[in-house]
Order: structure tokens, then C-alpha cells, then sequence
């Protein structure tokens, strides 16, 4: 049931609904409906409630007071545009948990992050705490070891001997870099995008996580262990069978801290006329 209303004291007619309705099942010829038979063709989106200028519609069971104005309170350009320069790979972290209702809030957060044809099929899988990342940082270590000695490793992958060597014999983790935390995006393979949908979701988290001084690095060498080296590790972080995994992120309180953006450019960009 998508609980569509309206107030109608509140309705302007403005019909701003139906004319945003990205499946046009919107029926604003008087006061705004959608009929019985349309509402499995809803998107699920809440354009409609996000649109509403005096704030009429409630869908899905949400309604404007449930909901930010967004007049006065977005971030200025120039804001964020210094935030997205100032976007660093954190590879130092304090060895102490973030709170649990930071971690939530991170997560709350990127989940509102557009998916492909609004399937909101993204999932989050998380090591909330150092000491049951420090044990699965171990199962990996071991998972690699003996890979390395029953299998080998594929050309393309051999360096990651020498991080096991480095683990082994000096406690360098390269894989973690000693975050506290994980975060492996996966989404359903017959999702639209799933691949893309995970990347869209880590960027929202890795930029929020930003605001509130929180590291993270996005860990490729992570995500070619789970998905390519040791396959055993997506039974054991509990990750559904049927997902297909985007990849892995690491996080924590930043034991660095940078001062300032650095410069990259000009930007490659070719305009078609």
C-alpha cells in the first residue's frame, strides 16, 4: 500500500505531483490521486512529497513534518565544493571505536543515495567494532596464506604475497591500514545496477563521513580479496549469496588530519557539439 493523501485545506492545485510523477500516475485533475490499479507502478521515489510546496502529500507513510525544508538549510557552493576537494584517502586511525549512533548515522545517511531505476536494493554489511575487525582481519590473513600455498596466486595478484610477508614478520597491515571498521556494499545481481548502485552509496558515506571528521580509504585491495582471492570471506561476513559485492571501505576516527585541498586539473573534458 503506498498510503498516498492529500490534505486537501493544503492541496494549492498547483499540480507540481502529477507533472514531476517520474511514472506519471498521478491524477491532478482535481485534488491529486493515484488509482488503485497505478500503485504498483509507483517508483517508490517521494518526489511527489518532496515537491509539494505547502506540504499536502504524505506517501509510503511519511509526510512533510516527518521531513528537513530544504530553504536555508543546503550547504553553500563554495561549501562543498571545498569539502569534495578536500576529500582525502585516511590510511592512520585511532585505535578506538567510533559510537555506534555515528556509525548508524553514516549509514542512514548513504542509503538515501540513488540507485538504478530506484530499486533501493543496496546493502550494507558492517564490522562495528576494532576487536571482531582485528579477528576478521586475521581470517583474511589466513585466508590469503593459504591460498598462496595450495593455489598460489594469479599474476595479476601476486604482490599481495608480500602483504602477508609484511603482516607476518613486521605487524604492517596494509590491507586495513588499522581502521576500527568495515563497510562492504553489495546489491542483488538482477538489481538494475548493482555494481554502480554500491559505488553511489560509499560515495555519499565516505563524503558525510568527511563533515563529521571521520577517515576512510576506499580498500580495492580489500575487495579483490573477498571477491577474487578469498571467496570463503563473503559466507563469513554473512553477505547474501545472490548479491554481487561493489566494494569495501574501511573507516574510523582519523589519527591524521589534512589543512588544506591540493590542486588536480584541468579537468579532461570533451564537449560533443
Amino acid at each position: 500500500m503506498l498510503q498516498f493523501s492529500v490534505n486537501e485545506q493544503r492541496c494549492s492545485r498547483c499540480q507540481l505531483c502529477a507533472k514531476d510523477c517520474p511514472a506519471s500516475i498521478i491524477d491532478a485533475s482535481g485534488i491529486p490521486l493515484i488509482c488503485a490499479e497505478d500503485e504498483a507502478k509507483c517508483y517508490r521515489c517521494g518526489h511527489c512529497l518532496a515537491i509539494c510546496p505547502t506540504g499536502a502529500i504524505a506517501i509510503l507513510g511519511y509526510n512533510a513534518e516527518q521531513s528537513t525544508p530544504l530553504a536555508g538549510n543546503l550547504p553553500a557552493a563554495e561549501q562543498m565544493e571545498t569539502l569534495i576537494k578536500g576529500r582525502r584517502s585516511v590510511r592512520h586511525y585511532l585505535d578506538a571505536n567510533l559510537p555506534k549512533q555515528e556509525i548508524d548515522d553514516l549509514l542512514q545517511v548513504a542509503w538515501h543515495a540513488p540507485t538504478g531505476h530506484n530499486t533501493q536494493k543496496v546493502h550494507f554489511t558492517v564490522i562495528d567494532d576494532k576487536g571482531v575487525l582485528a579477528r576478521f582481519r586475521d581470517k583474511v590473513y589466513d585466508g590469503l596464506e593459504e591460498r598462496i600455498q595450495r593455489d598460489g596466486l594469479p599474476v595479476n595478484r601476486a604482490f599481495f604475497a608480500d602483504f602477508v610477508r609484511v603482516w607476518r614478520e613486521k605487524n604492517v597491515d596494509v590491507l586495513f591500514r588499522g581502521a576500527p571498521h568495515l563497510v562492504v556494499a553489495s546489491s542483488p545481481q538482477v538489481a538494475t545496477t548493482p555494481a554502480n548502485d554500491c559505488f553511489i552509496a560509499l560515495s555519499y558515506f565516505e563524503l558525510y563521513a568527511q563533515t563529521k571528521g571521520i577517515g576512510t580509504v576506499w580498500n580495492g585491495l580489500l575487495t579483490w580479496a573477498i571477491n577474487e582471492l578469498v571467496p570463503s570471506l563473503v559466507h563469513e561476513l554473512g553477505i547474501p549469496q545472490e548479491h554481487q559485492v561493489g566494494y569495501a571501505m574501511v573507516f574510523g576516527p582519523a589519527a591524521v588530519h589534512y589543512a588544506r585541498t591540493i590542486n588536480r586539473g584541468p579537468a579532461k573534458v570533451a564537449f560533443y557539439r
